[in-house]
């Protein structure tokens, strides 16, 4: 099972035609409900399901009350999985900072996978439930686990945690808290772990920080660099297709933003 499941999630990942892969998920998410019904403690299914359900509902869905019930589904895999080897992280997950850094800090490096998983499919519930101000209040608590992430493994998936770092870091501007040159430093970090070959990281960063910071000359330096690469990577295929549609999209809208 754990083999199938993994296998699933490669393909999605290696694919490189988005409207594939937005009419062909739905049917994995049922196939990988059914493994995990079988088998509800099985972690390595648990994750797998929880990767695909994050995957779909951040680039595909766009109707917030069904992605809201998707992420539902992907944060609760993603916990189930994680709170099995470390039980005391869903008893204070819910509770105060201070407890669930406590606990938070206890997860080593052999459960690294669980620890990202939980970590990206919580933020995924964050963003689909970013109306209710009590989701928004647990953002310290998921900024902890992917500095624990960092911490065990700076490189860890090529990066990947340091992208979500970078943009939980970029969300607000420095007049209302934000620590945008912190988050800079965590998109060069992705950068440099994926040897530039994550573009979405790219997207990102001109996204989120040259456009707080109103640089346009970087903004329209990634975002070339985007369009000007060969998106196609071992497990960033789509991320890199999505990546090149976007910075199209920002490229398109850079004059009019900037001018502002």
């Amino acid at each position: 099972m754990r083999s199938v499941a993994d296998s699933l999630s490669l393909g999605i990942a290696n694919h490189n035609d988005l409207e594939t892969v937005r009419d062909g998920e739905p049917a994995y998410l049922l196939l990988i409900d059914g493994f995990i019904l079988n088998d509800p403690d099985n972690e390595e299914l648990l994750l797998a399901g929880a990767r695909l359900y994050d995957t779909y509902t951040g680039i595909f869905v766009e109707d917030k009350q069904r992605a809201a019930r998707l992420s539902d589904k992907a944060h609760d895999y993603a916990r189930r999985a994680l709170c099995q080897p470390h039980p005391a992280v869903c008893l204070h997950d819910k509770g105060s900072f201070d407890s669930f850094a406590q606990e938070i800090i206890k997860v080593k490096n052999n459960k690294l996978p669980l620890l990202y998983g939980y970590a990206t499919a919580w933020t995924g519930w964050i963003q689909a439930h970013s109306s209710d101000f009590r989701a928004i209040a647990e953002l310290p608590k998921i900024e902890l686990a992917f500095e624990q992430i960092i911490k065990l493994d700076p490189a860890y998936e090529r990066g990947q945690a340091q992208l979500y770092l970078g943009v939980l870091r970029t969300l607000r501007p420095p007049a209302l808290g934000g620590k945008p040159e912190i988050g800079r430093k965590h998109f060069e970090n992705a950068i440099k772990y994926s040897d530039g070959r994550n573009l979405y990281v790219k997207v990102e960063f001109a996204r989120r920080y040259a456009r707080l910071v109103f640089d346009q000359e970087l903004h329209d330096k990634l975002l070339n660099e985007v369009m000007d690469a060969n998106p196609k990577e071992s497990g960033l295929t789509l991320n890199n297709t999505l990546a090149q549609q976007q910075a199209r999209q920002l490229l398109d809208s850079s004059a009019a933003y900037f001018e502002e």
